[in-house]
């Protein structure tokens, strides 16, 4: 699967003769956020729509998600819990984000590191016994049951194996996702019949 147009020549703006260099674009940040810590805060939001999925639609869904160029993603149910699993489901859609904030916590670690990177892959697999979503077993919980992460990374040169375990850990200690499942919040829902 390929990037659309928009997006890659997004992507690819961000490309010229001078590389980029994280550490230049995070000093004002940290600065600011040294001085006034308030402004540290960050709301990350998705919304789902029923513009073009009518609510009573049981197995489909529709979600967006980012501020700056949003991508609306249609959602499928899971054909294992009744669904046709034919669109990401919001299972995928974790593991996306999981693998996505590794990835960039890598290349920002990497750059910030002046470790160059030549490959780069991230794969999250999650598993869940859906008989607690469907009900069928109350000793079962709800919710997935297993998280594999597996990393695939070249630099060049090649670094020694204590080097790369280090660089790897700090990008796992500053990745929110993987932190965030670690250590996870509570989740405050705020309910608003109609």
């Amino acid at each position: 699967m390929t990037l659309a147009p928009s997006h890659l020549n997004r992507i690819n703006s961000f490309v010229g003769p001078d590389p980029i260099n994280v550490r230049d674009r995070q000093a004002p940040l940290r600065e600011t956020y040294s001085h006034t810590p308030e402004a540290a805060w960050v709301y990350d939001r998705a919304n789902t729509l029923t513009i073009e999925v009518a609510a009573n639609h049981p197995i489909h869904s529709h979600v967006v998600c980012g501020a700056g160029i949003p991508v609306d993603v249609p959602i499928s149910v899971h054909k294992a819990v009744g669904g046709e699993s034919d669109f990401p489901c919001p299972g995928e859609i974790l593991a996306a984000a999981l693998a996505s904030c590794l990835d960039t916590a890598i290349r920002m670690i990497a750059n910030l590191k002046q470790i160059e990177l030549t490959e780069l892959s991230v794969e999250v697999a999650l598993g869940a016994d859906v008989r607690g979503a469907m009900m069928v077993d109350a000793t079962v919980p709800v919710g997935f049951q297993t998280a594999q992460m597996d990393v695939e990374i070249k630099t060049n040169p090649v670094l020694a194996p204590e080097q790369m375990n280090a660089f790897l850990d700090a990008a796992e200690r500053s990745c929110v996702i993987l932190q965030t499942l670690q250590c996870p919040p509570q989740v405050v829902i705020k309910r608003r019949l109609k």
